[in-house]
């Protein structure tokens, strides 16, 4: 896949963290909207972090969220953190947490990460699964997400996929990947193929901490090793970015 060169990154700025939480809902559901309407499902993938905790409140109270058509969307995650369910560290619980009791979505609809194999490999494979069984894919396909919500780390990572690492580069066949972190938590992530697989993606990005990196990754020539969101870079064009003035100070 050839990088689209001459493709500027499209990035919205907003004045703080609550309107990036009000603009990312306002995405979620024009997508949720527009999926239900078009083929009566909509696919969506979020990931975890402190960026979208408020726009997860936003999604179990406010009205438009609340009206949306929760028996029709399949709600997967990015990645997760290899610990229980009930743990402060998932991403799972941050959404339970925030609004999969509020909403009406079918728990049959809710696939999160099973993180309770002893091997985490074989829950890898299992999640693969899920996502190969709810999309009806066939050997080698890949799921198109109709929206997959990213944040980005301080260091340009994205999902559990971070720097100086060659992990599910090389796996275009797998919709999911081990990712072993030697000093923290052990994860799974979405591959590199899948992400831009998507339909449409949104990155989230908040706070000064991520401002210079966000102008690095922003204007440097792509290196997903070193930098792993710019593995998005061959499908600008379908990646809307959400920026907070902090992190836009640069830019």
């Amino acid at each position: 896949m050839e990088t689209k060169q001459n493709f500027k990154p499209k990035v919205e700025i907003v004045s703080d963290a609550d309107s990036l939480a009000q603009r990312s809902l306002e995405v979620f559901i024009s997508d949720a909207e527009k999926a239900v309407k078009t083929k009566n499902n909509f696919y969506v993938a979020i990931s975890g972090g402190n960026t979208p905790k408020h726009f997860f409140e936003l999604l179990g109270k406010a009205p438009k969220s609340c009206a949306l058509a929760w028996d029709k969307i399949h709600l997967f995650w990015v990645d997760e953190r290899y610990v229980s369910p009930d743990s402060k560290w998932s991403n799972y619980k941050l959404a339970a947490d925030s609004f999969l009791d509020k909403v009406g979505i079918p728990e049959e609809h809710v696939h999160r990460i099973p993180t309770e194999y002893n091997d985490f490999k074989e829950a890898a494979c299992r999640y693969e699964q899920t996502i190969r069984d709810v999309f009806g894919l066939e050997d080698k396909q890949l799921p198109e997400f109709d929206l997959i919500i990213l944040g980005m780390g301080p260091d340009g990572h994205a999902g559990s996929l971070f720097p100086n690492s060659y992990a599910s580069f090389d796996m275009d066949d797998l919709a999911c990947v081990v990712y072993v972190l030697d000093e923290k938590l052990n994860r799974i992530t979405l591959t590199h193929p899948v992400l831009c697989a998507a339909s449409h993606l949104a990155v989230l990005v908040s706070g000064e901490e991520k401002a210079a990196v966000l102008k690095e990754v922003l204007t440097s020539e792509a290196d997903e090793v070193r930098y792993p969101i710019h593995a998005l870079w061959p499908v600008l064009d379908k990646v809307t970015w959400l920026v907070d003035e902090a992190a836009a100070k640069f830019l």
